[in-house]
């Protein structure tokens, strides 16, 4: 059975593309939101989005849900944007940062928070970009900025102080919230709430593992032996 500790401050987003899994995610109640992306879809197989979000959303209603737009063209993104944000009052439309190109949307961004869209502003990865973001949110809308924390470990760099920064950034706008997204491991929503990050999004193979937050070690590691000797049993091994 899986536990979260009921101090951890830090919300837990459920992030996946599979319908059954996403229902069954959001009754959770430590599961506080939902997202998706383009590519999660494809890996599940997914060929009709629009399809597959209305079905998603016909059974979740009381929980944030991200949605990503795809296009490269600004204009067919705002298009997009506004057909996403109506699909329901929970939604909010992920944003790319920039397009293929290079080029920010921060005009873009400006434009839908001014009518009251919620988005979600994702791939982001420098503090540069948090700024110019926070310049052109509309402050009276809620929104979220995705950090991509897990991608930016994966350069070699400590993804700490650049979400500690952006936390300190956004401080000025109670209506955004940082997402810490992409983690690797579980010790990342451990350090998402130590360090006050509003969000974190999770796959179904993070969340499976929220259940060894405080562990024995010296049991787990029992576990651990017989795993091994188990598994050399079945396979027959022999010296």
């Amino acid at each position: 059975m899986i536990q979260v500790n009921s101090s951890a401050k830090v919300k837990i987003f459920s992030d996946g593309a599979d319908t059954k899994e996403m229902i069954e995610m959001a009754q959770l109640p430590y599961i506080q939101g939902l997202t998706t992306n383009p590519t999660l879809m494809k890996k599940s197989g997914i060929t009709n989005y629009e399809k597959f979000a209305l079905e998603v959303l016909s059974e979740i209603k009381n929980k944030p849900i991200s949605f990503e737009v795809f296009s490269d063209d600004f204009d067919e993104m705002e298009t997009q944007a506004k057909k996403i944000a109506s699909w329901g009052e929970n939604v909010y439309v992920k944003i790319p940062v920039s397009n293929t190109l290079g080029e920010p949307t921060s005009v873009l961004i400006n434009k839908l928070t001014s009518h009251g869209i919620k988005v979600n502003v994702t791939a982001v990865m420098s503090i540069n970009q948090v700024k110019t973001i926070l310049k052109n949110l509309n402050p009276q809308t809620p929104n979220y900025i995705s950090i991509f924390a897990g991608r930016i470990a994966d350069t070699g760099r400590d993804p700490m102080p650049i979400m500690i920064d952006a936390l300190n950034q956004i401080k000025e706008f109670p209506s955004t919230e940082l997402i810490w997204a992409s983690p690797r491991e579980l010790l990342n929503v451990i350090q998402a709430d130590q360090i006050n990050c509003h969000i974190i999004t999770a796959t179904k193979d993070i969340l499976n593992k929220l259940s060894l937050i405080g562990k024995s070690l010296e049991e787990y590691s029992l576990e651990t032996v017989k795993m091994f000797r188990n598994d050399a049993i079945q396979a027959n091994y022999a010296l």
